[in-house]
């Protein structure tokens, strides 16, 4: 039986609900992976670092559809609670069709200025080439990757999780057989890992793009809309702190790869790039269960249900508690092999990648809730909140540990820096849902 967002969610029905979502989220990771695997085995360190030094730059050019998909469609998900059906259709159209002239007019800047930009990140030599090859290549999916981040959610608002799901991985395995054949089979190197992965993203946003543009048996269809500029900006407020995450999340990234390169050279990018590679795989499960039971709580808002929200609100904060428990454990204990896998060719870097696993690792226990807080503003549509609470995260408290923990501990210094910000953003979260707890009503 189909589950809807107007159900009474037990435990059962929630972890059904929100599993596809999660799948995706963490499928997503681990083909997002999957070119720094092959890069590094197959092709080169210095490729690999050129991975790593670039993606933060696409993270950040990508970032409008993270805003557009999270912000947008808690509003819509407000709307249909609402009874609003048409008017729904109106604001998912307008947001899509905002993101692919977006995505068009970002992507063409992006591609004529990459060289200036992979400059700016301290590449030089092989290492400039590599940044600009790949990262040119990718700007030709940029929008795709844009259509992917707004359709996760939106595949979600409109009670179709699971074809979410099951584009993610269509996408993914286009991703991981290209990637053997481009790199493996014929040799193209670097320039083969980004086809893949462009193509890849080209499935994720073209598909369900064609899906919404027909007749479907969804809650949403892109039909005829107009600009609606009240609309489109309060989307954008409501959706600040997604692309406030990923946009400082890229910075703190870059900011990471600078310290790591005074600190350790181009093993420390390297290092980093695989520790970052499994913190996104784990904390995907947290941003996949923010993604999935966001239309929910944002439906039950629309609808006045205080007893749903509160149902929501206990479970998912257990929920989380185990599931930190978990991947933290999970995590230290399986740090040797993650790192082998993909620098198991040099002792001296998977010693190094192994021992900041470890450390980093902590964050887990405290991360998920930082990540549900955010995405439950948001969900309510309160985008000033859910910002403020991305914002000191990453911006003031990660950023912070980077520059001042290495003046005292070193290159452990780098690796605790997370760990602190996420305990220091902890505080803030819980402040934030203590004080609004009688307006919501979510406790």
């Amino acid at each position: 039986m189909q589950i809807k967002l107007s159900d009474h969610f037990t435990y059962g029905r929630l972890f059904r609900f929100v599993l596809p979502s999660i799948m995706m989220m963490v499928f997503i990771s681990i083909y997002g992976v999957v070119d720094g695997l092959f890069v590094s085995n197959f092709v080169g360190k210095t490729q690999f670092a050129a991975i790593n030094l670039i993606m933060p730059v696409l993270m950040i050019l990508g970032a409008l559809g993270f805003m557009v998909g999270t912000g947008g469609s808690a509003i819509v998900a407000k709307t249909l609670g609402e009874g609003e059906h048409e008017k729904a259709n109106r604001y998912f159209s307008m947001r899509v069709y905002v993101v692919v002239g977006g995505g068009l007019a970002i992507s063409m800047l992006g591609f004529v200025f990459m060289p200036s930009i992979s400059r700016f990140l301290g590449a030089s030599g092989d290492l400039l080439e590599s940044c600009v090859l790949y990262g040119r290549i990718m700007m030709a999916s940029l929008t795709g990757f844009m259509l992917q981040n707004v359709f996760q959610a939106f595949l979600i608002t409109a009670e179709k999780p699971r074809m979410g799901l099951l584009i993610t991985v269509a996408a993914g395995c286009t991703n991981i057989v290209l990637d053997f054949l481009f790199i493996v089979v014929f040799h193209w190197g670097l320039a083969g890992a980004a086809i893949a992965t462009a193509m890849s993203e080209l499935v994720a946003g073209l598909v369900p793009l064609g899906y919404f543009l027909r007749e479907n048996t969804s809650l949403l269809r892109l039909g005829r809309t107009r600009f609606m500029g009240a609309i489109l900006l309060k989307t954008c407020i409501n959706g600040s702190s997604e692309l406030m995450t990923h946009i400082s999340m890229s910075i703190v990234t870059v900011l990471y790869n600078f310290q790591l390169m005074r600190l350790a050279g181009e093993n420390g990018i390297a290092a980093y790039g695989v520790i970052m590679y499994v913190h996104f795989i784990f904390a995907s499960i947290y941003l996949g269960y923010g993604v999935g039971c966001a239309p929910i709580f944002g439906f039950h808002y629309g609808a006045k249900n205080k007893c749903e929200l509160q149902n929501m609100f206990k479970k998912s904060f257990r929920i989380i508690a185990v599931v930190g428990l978990l991947l933290a454990i999970t995590a230290i204990s399986f740090a040797g092999p993650l790192a082998k896998l993909f620098v198991g060719y040099d002792q001296e870097l998977w010693q190094m990648t192994s021992h900041g696993l470890r450390v980093f690792s902590i964050a887990f226990l405290f991360s998920g809730f930082n990540t549900f807080g955010s995405a439950l503003f948001t969900a309510l549509s309160n985008g000033v909140v859910s910002a403020i609470i991305s914002f000191v995260r990453v911006m003031i408290f990660e950023v912070s540990a980077i520059i001042f923990l290495p003046i005292l501990f070193g290159l452990n210094g780098i690796w605790c820096s997370i760990i602190v910000a996420e305990v220091l953003a902890l505080g803030v979260t819980g402040s934030f849902i203590a004080a609004k707890r009688k307006r919501y009503g979510y406790l």
